[in-house]
């Protein structure tokens, strides 16, 4: 069942001579459950597609679908109440809140909608993340590793339609690394959580279900790995 529907997306930034076209066209879908990883060189458009994806910018041209709802026809407040519930989003360098806890970090979103969160949700969670010891840690009390595995309990604590991950492990080692596509890659396979993967690393793309290429702000190549 589909998912997600990107439609002719298109992004230029500036205008004039000066213009910038970093997304060209791009039209695509993603399956529910799907794990698909978006690979491309530097400057290839690649985050800046994901953060059209995710509702953090807004395109020139085009359309993003996500269960049948246009979320460039929401409003500001709709659109950020939407992202909040049916988008997580994973980022390279975390974005913890320096000042709340780890159980903080990770229930966030459920408070900032006035929601009560789960508490055999939560406990599942903190388990599978390897955190049930850290719960009352700072941000900079903890490892990259362990903060990152914080924003994938944020992304996943209010069951998101769809979790969307820029990088994830571009800021650690490769145990850590292995650590945390393992952890996605579980969700993904025993929780049927549709995942959307940006990375430079093909190790990476290569255990994803279907690889898009961008290059140029176009997709190059869309191949499915695995059914």
């Amino acid at each position: 069942m589909e998912l997600m529907r990107v439609e002719n997306l298109s992004k230029v930034y500036g205008k004039g001579d000066t213009a910038v076209k970093a997304l060209d066209n791009v039209s695509f879908s993603v399956e529910q459950g799907e794990f698909v990883a978006i690979i491309g060189p530097s400057g290839s458009g690649k985050s800046t597609l994901l953060h059209l994806l995710g509702g953090v910018d807004r395109p020139t041209d085009g359309k993003v679908f996500i269960e049948n709802t246009d979320i460039y026809e929401l409003n500001e407040t709709q659109l950020a109440v939407f992202r909040r519930r049916q988008i997580g989003l994973i980022y390279q360098f975390y974005n913890l809140l320096p000042i709340l806890t780890v159980e903080e970090n990770i229930t966030l979103p459920m408070l900032l909608d006035s929601h009560q969160v789960e508490k055999k949700h939560f406990k599942e969670l903190i388990e599978i993340l390897g955190l049930k010891d850290r719960l009352d840690y700072l941000p900079n009390q903890l490892s990259g590793g362990q903060q990152q595995r914080v924003s994938i309990g944020r992304a996943l604590i209010s069951n998101p339609s769809i979790i969307l991950a820029d990088e994830p492990t571009g800021n650690l080692d490769s145990k850590n690394s292995k650590e945390i596509i393992d952890l996605l890659k579980l969700f993904n396979k025993s929780y049927h959580q549709t995942l959307v993967v940006i990375t430079h690393d093909e190790r990476i793309a290569l255990q994803a279900d279907r690889i898009i290429s961008i290059e140029d702000g176009v997709i190059a190549k869309d191949e499915v790995i695995r059914q």
